[in-house]
């Protein structure tokens, strides 16, 4: 992987900054707070519970100053696009 992201181990976030990056996930992916009967306290603890499991992971953008939440998948991609834009490059 290029650079531009950083993986930030979850552990080293204070709680809140780590639960509002987890309802901004939330938020982004549609999912439906009132399907946990939790609402979005059911969703940050199930997201956790992924965290926990390397499911999911908090990566920082060095080019745009974000940190967001990321599937495996979209690290994996992220990671490919670099990739593919640099040696184009």
């Amino acid at each position: 992987m290029s650079g531009r992201f950083i993986e930030v181990p979850y552990r080293m976030l204070p709680g809140e900054t780590l639960d509002a990056l987890l309802e901004a996930f939330v938020t982004r992916q549609g999912y439906d707070t009132t399907d946990t009967g939790e609402g979005m306290r059911g969703w940050v603890a199930e997201l956790k519970r992924q965290l926990e499991r390397g499911e999911l992971l908090i990566a920082h953008d060095l080019q745009t100053e974000t940190t967001e939440v990321m599937t495996l998948a979209q690290w994996r991609a992220f990671g490919r696009d670099l990739a593919d834009d640099e040696e184009e490059g």
